[in-house]
């Protein structure tokens, strides 16, 4: 392809796979460290603004599709291979692009590696928000798949008004 400098390229694929690798490691470390060390439904401390506590998770995103671990693990695995697809297609653009997309892909892999092993995911950060209201418990995965797709969504609309020419001193 013209203009594609392979060197570049090269160095993308190493940063989208480092990224994912790391968010899989760390991700698999945190849980593993909650299962060992916390019981089931307890935290630590018992109160407080942000707390650890260890949840099954068996369902989706805020507990979505409880008990449904084949078809999450269909879901995963189906979104996997769009992230790959879609890492083809970003994987000639920017340092942002393969980072969001490693993020992405590294959570997904996490939690999967969650279902496939055990049929529920381990959620353990659980945020308070007020009058005993709180946000559902999380893990890295989960983390690094909000903060991922973010990234994703504000690289591919800067890559957009970059091509239709939307930036101070673009050419038509």
């Amino acid at each position: 392809m013209p203009g594609v400098n392979r060197h570049g390229r090269g160095w993308r694929a190493g940063l989208f796979l480092l990224i994912a690798a790391f968010v899989a490691a760390i991700d698999q470390a945190t849980k593993l460290w909650i299962r060992s060390h916390l019981p089931l439904g307890e935290s630590l401390p018992e109160v407080g603004f942000v707390r650890l506590i260890h949840v099954q998770n068996t369902g989706s995103a805020f507990g979505l599709f409880a008990n449904q671990a084949f078809l999450l693990t269909l879901v995963a695995i189906v979104g996997l291979v769009l992230i790959l697809l879609f890492y083809r297609y970003l994987s000639e653009y920017g340092v942002l692009g393969m980072s969001a997309l490693g993020l992405v892909f590294g959570g997904a892999v996490g939690n999967l590696i969650d279902r496939l092993r055990l049929g529920y995911v381990t959620d353990f950060v659980d945020v308070r928000l007020w009058h005993g209201y709180h946000w559902p418990a999380f893990n890295v995965a989960d983390s690094a798949i909000t903060v991922g797709t973010i990234a994703l969504a504000c690289f591919v609309f800067w890559a957009l008004r970059k091509e239709n020419g939307h930036f101070s001193g673009a050419g038509s």
